[in-house]
């Protein structure tokens, strides 16, 4: 296989973090096969800050006025992108506290919690429940772990005040949880409704 030459990698390099801003300089450095500080160079090169910086400025696309139905630090995990009533991105870093002593692998409820609070979010409305949530763990994941819940707006039944939302969550691009919810929402824009779910 002929090794690119350096402006090509720095193209796919710029491309790849474009189309997935949350890749580490270790994942690039595999995925190219070149060295972390070979990465590390091209980044500042190409004035790309490094993934905590990349994080933080998806983060700041003011999500404050972004979500209605709850408040941000009610969030498990950290909203980096959102458009309500169609999709979000959420990112969850496993710490030594979320996972059991004895395996060291994160506690389910913590991921759920993740996925839960991003389907809640997600919802353009004062007032978003859950009534349903039919969900799979397909892998442990373990502290140091940095969980990237994905959640897609699949449909609405407006005559029923329900959404339905797919959420998917990966560790390095290895799924670890999928979910589908069913949400409750009020009419309209969070309005007074008497409607049971």
């Amino acid at each position: 296989m002929k090794r690119r030459t350096k402006k090509e990698r720095q193209q796919l390099l710029l491309q790849t973090i474009e189309e997935n801003p949350f890749v580490t300089d270790e994942q690039l450095a595999v995925q190219f096969n070149v060295s972390v500080q070979t990465i590390r160079l091209d980044r500042m090169e190409l004035s790309i800050p490094e993934l905590r910086e990349r994080i933080k400025d998806v983060a700041e696309k003011n999500l404050e006025n972004e979500v209605k139905s709850l408040p941000l630090d009610e969030v498990i995990g950290e909203i980096i992108d959102i458009e309500l009533d169609a999709r979000a991105i959420s990112i969850f870093d496993v710490k030594e506290e979320h996972v059991f002593q004895r395996n060291g692998i994160a506690r389910g409820h913590h991921l759920f919690a993740q996925a839960n609070s991003l389907a809640v979010a997600v919802i353009n409305d004062e007032l978003a429940l859950t009534v349903r949530a039919n969900v799979l763990f397909s892998k442990p994941v373990k502290a140091g772990d940095r969980v990237i819940t994905k959640a897609t707006v699949r449909g609405q039944n407006t005559e029923k005040n329900r959404t339905y939302i797919d959420l998917i969550s990966t560790v390095n691009n290895s799924v670890v949880f999928k979910g589908e919810f069913e949400m409750y929402r009020t009419k309209g824009k969070g309005e007074n409704d008497e409607t049971s779910y």
